[in-house]
């Protein structure tokens, strides 16, 4: 079996569970940004040597095969396809509350960036928050799983506690935005 099917030449791909579907279909949209972001978190672990927050980056990265598995298999019966579940959720939420409690909550925006592991973790959050606008898409085309949205939703929380814990580690102080040209009452 070769690699490539030539299948796609003509625009058409195969969706697990649904035959040939257009290309721009928002399903492979959604595929997409969940794929992106799983080649992102890649790149992210060539930057971080903290062994705790590596494993956790890990973890995501299998859950969002995960992901893709339950999306791709939403028509088909629950047992025959992984699924994310309300544990995958909760998971998310108990390593972020942790992390809250270390962090507190900002009173301001944050400027993504400082180190080189929060630059990328914040890469990661907002292209998370691109998956879950094509997640929100999909639900117009079909019903899924709602443990999807709400893990992509917990997930980019998570990486952006991730990211502000990174520079905290170093004691790297967060940057807020300047507006230029305002004249706050402050």
């Amino acid at each position: 079996m070769s690699i490539y099917t030539k299948t796609g030449d003509g625009g058409l791909t195969m969706f697990f569970g649904c035959g040939l579907i257009p290309k721009d279909d928002p399903r492979i949209e959604a595929f997409g940004a969940l794929d992106e972001l799983n080649s992102v978190i890649g790149l992210t672990l060539c930057y971080i040597e903290e062994e705790k927050l590596r494993e956790t980056l890990t973890k995501i990265q299998n859950d969002l095969f995960q992901v893709g598995a339950d999306l791709g298999g939403s028509l088909l019966e629950d047992e025959t396809v992984p699924r994310i579940s309300k544990e995958h959720v909760e998971e998310l939420e108990q390593t972020i509350d942790v992390l809250h409690e270390k962090l507190g909550m900002p009173t301001k925006f944050v400027i993504p960036g400082g180190t080189k592991q929060s630059a990328f973790l914040h890469l990661c959050r907002v292209i998370t928050r691109r998956a879950e606008r094509s997640l929100v898409k999909v639900s117009s085309v079909i019903s899924f799983n709602p443990e999807l949205l709400k893990y992509i939703n917990r997930l980019s929380d998570l990486l952006y506690v991730l990211a502000r814990d990174a520079n905290k580690e170093v004691n790297v102080k967060e940057q807020q935005p300047i507006y230029k040209y305002y004249n706050s009452k402050d």
